[in-house]
């Protein structure tokens, strides 16, 4: 058999091993390693380094502003003035209140006019909490209205017990207010205490007594309509009853329980008060 023989081997030659000019056989892939338990990389290798990053994500947005921080600018300038007004009032309040409790000393003597305007009426303190002095009276107070009609004519209404209005408001609340404890009965001791016994004020204290009650007086008096639909409360009047507490069964005390009455003059009413402003 010659070269130029087309037989089966003639073109590509002895397949077999070993012969010259011909490939080598391809090898096997090696065998993988056994897999480690602790090995992150169980194939043996770390993953390529050469994948392509991920795409960049947006940064996250910021945060929102809250409180004075949410503020324009204007507005915290605004706030911060406001929040310094109120600690100076608060503290000149504290000063007050601490100068006219506290036992005399240089600074209350010279500036005692000043502390008891600051005071008087609103913020008055005292030690009946620590020395009660129990009642022995009972105290109504009480107020009637002289109303100018819308056509004209003037009509008086009957009396208001407006100690018995704050009792029943009283009665039974477990949280009752300090106004329907407090207000009504501290403005008619303010009152007493400034004035004589023909119900002349005494001093400046007195006039300030006379018109916070009457502003209390007008006050409750809109609360209840008493001047009804269209009408103005020109002037009123107020008065006092006053009865001592009957003694108990077993006492031997006798004391008279008819009520004693003060009757103030007649008040006219400013006109922005008139219909239940407080001026």
């Amino acid at each position: 058999m010659d070269a130029y023989d087309e037989g089966s081997h003639a073109r590509h030659g002895w397949t077999g091993p070993g012969v010259p000019g011909d490939p080598a056989p391809p090898s096997a892939p090696p065998a993988p390693a056994p897999a480690d338990r602790d090995d992150p990389w169980p194939s043996g290798a770390p993953p390529s380094s050469s994948a392509p990053p991920p795409p960049d994500a947006d940064p996250p947005p910021p945060e929102p502003r809250t409180g004075v921080a949410a503020l324009s600018l204007r507005h915290q300038i605004a706030a911060a003035v406001a929040l310094g007004i109120v600690a100076v009032v608060v503290c000149v309040h504290i000063g007050m209140t601490f100068l006219h409790v506290a036992p005399a000393n240089t600074v209350s003597k010279e500036h005692a006019e000043t502390i008891e305007d600051w005071i008087y009426p609103e913020f008055e303190q005292n030690w009946k909490l620590f020395a009660p002095n129990p009642l022995q009276q009972n105290i109504s107070v009480q107020v009637r209205a002289e109303v100018l009609a819308p056509d004209g004519g003037v009509r008086t209404t009957g009396w208001y017990d407006l100690s018995a209005e704050d009792g029943r408001a009283i009665d039974g609340n477990l949280l009752p207010s300090h106004t329907q404890q407090n207000e009504l009965r501290r403005a008619w001791d303010f009152f007493v205490a400034t004035h004589d016994g023909e119900d002349r004020p005494a001093g400046m204290r007195g006039t300030l007594a006379e018109s916070y009650l009457r502003r209390i007086m007008v006050m409750r008096l809109d609360r209840s309509d008493a001047a009804g639909p269209g009408g103005v409360v020109d002037r009123i009047q107020v008065r006092s009853r006053t009865a001592d507490v009957p003694p108990p069964e077993w006492s031997e005390e006798e004391v008279s329980t008819k009520p004693v009455y003060r009757m103030l003059p007649w008040w006219p009413v400013p006109e922005d008060e008139a219909r239940g402003g407080i001026g």
